[in-house]
């Protein structure tokens, strides 16, 4: 069943267009990962699908959102919350005044399968901490307890904005083998936005790579991993440090191929 669809939608700021023919698919129980450099246009989309463009002096101009085959576009935020759509901005995610365990219980909402303690469990770190103020956590705990708290709204639908940003290898690594054991015992449809295209991929069953505010390439997790031009720019290969775009490389092995 396919959970969330976007079909050629183009965004406008302040009169300029700076997402155009975004097409993308997210089936159930699946992770896709949306990559890209800063400034793609991924955060957008992903605002875009979540209701929050009017916020931002913006507007959706072109094209549909669905989810679960009904359409969402221009929905306000509560309302896609209380259909199960949850977000996971990339920055101001917790309350730093409460201490975990009040962060969590102020997210929580009555039945379903999600409580407070599989959180616990699921996330050993928090219940350690359960009694510190979020203010004081590191990164990585902050970005737990923010899943965490995501969560807890019961989503069926879990939208991720650079879970990885400015966290050290060893902690992006057991935040991501978290969020996948999670995602797969759940059995939950997570969209995930990254920057880092090699911890997204490493969980991801599907990925988009976006530039510029379109999509440029999509396939598989293996096959974006296994693809030239996406490994040499997104996944560490030598031609990373000289160019500036997925596009540059595309054009330069065109020549190449042209030139013999």
């Amino acid at each position: 069943m396919r959970t969330l669809a976007t079909d050629d939608i183009g965004k406008a700021y302040r009169g300029r267009r700076v997402v155009n023919g975004v097409s993308l698919r997210v089936e159930q129980g699946e992770v896709v990962g949306l990559l890209g450099p800063n400034g793609a246009g991924k955060t957008t989309t992903l605002r875009a699908i979540s209701g929050f463009l009017p916020s931002e002096d913006a507007e959706i101009t072109d094209g549909a959102i669905t989810y679960r085959g009904q359409t969402i576009k221009a929905r306000p935020p509560h309302e896609l919350a209380g259909s199960g759509i949850i977000l996971v901005p990339e920055r101001d995610k917790v309350f730093a005044t409460l201490n975990v365990k009040e962060n969590l219980e102020f997210a929580a909402r009555e039945g379903g399968q999600i409580t407070l303690s599989r959180i616990l469990g699921y996330f050993p770190r928090l219940a350690e901490r359960q009694g510190q103020l979020a203010g004081y956590l590191s990164g990585g705990e902050k970005q737990m307890l923010a899943i965490g708290m995501a969560l807890l709204c019961r989503p069926t639908l879990l939208l991720i904005d650079e879970l990885s940003l400015g966290l050290a290898p060893i902690a992006i690594k057991e935040l991501m083998e978290r969020l996948h054991l999670v995602s797969k015992e759940l059995g939950l449809t997570v969209l995930l936005v990254e920057q880092n295209a090699n911890a997204a991929l490493a969980i991801s069953d599907y990925g988009y790579v976006m530039e510029g505010g379109r999509i440029v390439y999509s396939g598989t997790a293996s096959e974006l991993m296994s693809h030239p031009d996406v490994s040499e720019f997104y996944l560490g290969g030598s031609a990373q440090a000289n160019f500036k775009s997925y596009r540059d490389i595309k054009q330069y092995r065109r020549k190449r191929r042209w030139w013999g």
